[in-house]
């Protein structure tokens, strides 16, 4: 177990370094063919944060652990904001941007309730894979026709878009690849012997270990974006990452892997990243209504929520596995 252990680890590494290297060249290889700023932010840098989740839940479907997926999908939404928007607050209170309210917090709280429907027959097959698809597919195609109609850029700073040429560009993009890639899957396989030799199901190690290590890109932007007085961003992150761990992530264990599912990961799971979602729809939008922060006593409240889901699992794990 202390070699799966070291594996893990080395696999979160590899995940996060890989994504960066991936970004970094994917970027630097945009920018050289002319390709837009806005184009740049709305699907290289955007994918950066989410690359762990996506390539991590990929490997487990392709490898006959569906659960293993579903579940870091569910564990990362509750780490994302029980943890990382809990901790971001606690540090410096945030002001929630107007628009949340109108356009983000609403595709979010549309998507968690439709993967809700989704789940309520325990099972995740080709046609739930194949709504979520369609979802996404609309949120990017409407996404993008406002950008372009309105003329908005994302804004991307020239230092944050790689000045290397094509052939440094492909060499990063495939060395970032590689990485992700072979990560994920020493990852999976490390973290289903760890679930066997525990005598859990992988979705255990999923909601757990595998979110946890998946979402620490997150966690790190959201602190960082708070410490430089971005609070839109530290938000946005959480909030866009969300939605992109259940359009993203969760078709490929339907479409590669489709069968039933443990009823706790609805029952319990998914529960809790509904209720932290609406909590966090709240807030927003009692803050801009009365113009209020999400402040530290919300962090805190946030901070309990996960840590009370987070024992009731472990009590719950004790029991099953006899411990």
């Amino acid at each position: 177990m202390l070699l799966d252990s070291a594996i893990i680890v080395l696999g979160f590494i590899g995940l996060i370094w890989g994504a960066d290297k991936f970004v970094f060249g994917a970027s630097g290889l945009a920018r050289n063919l002319g390709v837009s700023p806005l184009m740049i932010g709305l699907t290289i840098v955007a994918f950066g944060t989410s690359a762990p989740e996506i390539f991590s839940s990929a490997v487990s479907a392709m490898e006959g652990q569906p659960e293993l997926a579903i579940g870091n999908a569910l564990g990362s939404n509750l780490f994302n904001v029980g943890v990382a928007l809990g901790v971001a607050a606690i540090i410096s209170p945030l002001k929630p941007p107007e628009s949340l309210i109108s356009k983000e917090i609403p595709a979010l709280l549309l998507v968690t309730l439709a993967t809700g429907a989704l789940l309520m027959d325990l099972y995740l097959g080709f046609f739930d894979a194949m709504v979520l698809v369609g979802i996404t597919a609309y949120f990017g195609y409407s996404l993008f026709r406002k950008r372009v109609k309105t003329g908005t850029m994302v804004e991307i700073e020239k230092s944050d878009i790689s000045e290397i040429n094509s052939m440094q560009a492909l060499a990063y993009l495939a060395l970032g690849l590689a990485l992700l890639v072979l990560s994920a899957e020493a990852l999976v396989q490390a973290a289903s012997t760890i679930a066997g030799s525990l005598g859990v199901s992988t979705a255990i190690i999923g909601l757990t270990i595998v979110a946890l290590g998946t979402s620490l890109p997150e966690l790190a932007a959201s602190v960082t974006c708070v410490l430089k007085g971005h609070h839109d961003l530290a938000i946005g992150n959480i909030v866009g990452s969300n939605i992109l761990n259940l359009l993203v992530v969760l078709p490929f264990p339907g479409l590669l892997s489709a069968g039933s599912i443990e009823k706790e990961l609805f029952y319990r799971d998914y529960a809790g990243v509904l209720l932290l979602t609406m909590l966090l729809a709240y807030f927003c939008y009692r803050g801009i209504k009365r113009n209020l922060m999400i402040g530290r006593i919300n962090g805190v409240i946030f901070l309990l929520i996960y840590g009370g889901w987070f024992t009731f699992m472990l009590i719950h794990v004790q029991r099953t596995a006899g411990f």
